[in-house]
């Protein structure tokens, strides 16, 4: 019988067996070579991914705290702060004259709010604030080991005191008014009652070479006993000052009662110093040469003052004594029977 074709459909084409030509015939050596070799310069030809670029960083822009704002300096300036090798660290606001009367102005607004309300309410915020130091450990550590040059260990150890410190200055606020204060004994029918009370606006010189645990221990007091504080930072070793602010701005502490001015101490000493709505002068970060000058300038207006002392251990004990340091003692008369 004659050979019949397979029929196919219309508009189809006849099925071919795998490794055969349409033709029928099997593919040739030369057929089959080119297929890798196409395929090859295909892959040659496609373009390469495009490299992923890493996170960009972000450095820091540090600022001042006045008023529970975080402006810059009035004047723009700025300085490089380094690490104690001399390495870069970061730009910090170098305040002039003019931020150092706008932040009095910020504290002296905020007194009477803060020094009215009761020593409980003062306490709670203080202790909240060390709650927050707390969860920024980390942080507040490397910038004390690249301040200190001190290890990683010694600094996690330096802020677990200063935590420390700050709990326990919190705690004296409603007990201070018992150990300050009392009746006094009189010859007549009177009661005779003192009683502390906070001095109003103190400036604070912090320490120079203690960046967290001196500039803690020399803050606390101050608030703890109902004051409100214009701080200035240590000139070489701002950071762990103005990261605190960004802690104090997110508490519960009402704005103005802590203002932060980084700077040159031998620039904003005077000004404060000699500001008559300046109450009270911790000397303890001026320079030996520049605290008798200071002296002289704040006995112009009757200010309270603490002097620095060189040999200060700020892991010692504190004591009471700056706690009391700027406390009025307030006396009362009242006759019996009435």
């Amino acid at each position: 019988m004659p050979e019949t074709k397979p029929e196919t459909q219309p508009g189809t084409k006849p099925e071919t067996k795998p490794g055969t030509a349409r033709n029928g015939k099997a593919p040739g050596k030369a057929a089959r070579a080119a297929k890798p070799a196409r395929a090859a310069a295909g892959e040659a030809a496609a373009p390469a991914p495009a490299a992923v670029p890493g996170p960009l960083a972000v450095l820091k822009t540090y600022k001042l705290y006045l008023g529970g704002a975080f402006p810059r300096s009035e004047s723009g300036r700025t300085y490089a702060v380094t690490d104690h090798t001399g390495r870069w660290l970061a730009n910090a606001p170098l305040a002039s004259r003019k931020d150092a009367r706008d932040a009095v102005v910020a504290a002296r607004r905020a007194f009477p709010r803060w020094s009215g309300a009761t020593a409980y309410l003062r306490g709670q915020i203080l202790y909240r604030i060390a709650e927050m130091l707390q969860s920024r450990g980390e942080q507040f550590a490397a910038e004390v080991a690249a301040a200190e040059g001190v290890t990683t260990e010694e600094a996690a150890r330096l802020v677990a005191a200063t935590i420390d410190r700050w709990v326990w200055y919190a705690g004296w606020t409603d007990k201070i008014t018992q150990i300050g204060g009392g009746a006094n004994p009189v010859a007549g029918p009177y009661f005779n009652l003192s009683t502390p009370e906070p001095t109003g606006v103190v400036a604070v010189l912090a320490p120079r070479d203690s960046a967290l645990l001196g500039l803690v221990s020399v803050l606390a007091p101050v608030l703890a006993t109902g004051n409100t504080a214009v701080l200035v930072t240590s000139h070489p070793r701002p950071l762990p000052a103005l990261t605190l602010a960004e802690v104090l701005a997110t508490s519960d502490l009402p704005a103005g009662v802590v203002n932060i001015l980084s700077g040159d101490p031998a620039e904003l000493g005077p000004p404060l110093a000699a500001h008559q709505d300046v109450n009270a002068l911790d000397l303890t970060g001026a320079a030996p040469d520049e605290a008798r000058d200071l002296e002289v300038a704040a006995a112009h207006t009757l200010k309270r003052l603490h002097r620095p002392d060189p040999d200060e251990d700020w892991q010692a004990a504190p004591g009471l004594a700056r706690l009391r340091s700027f406390l009025e003692t307030k006396t009362v008369w009242h006759p019996k029977g009435i």
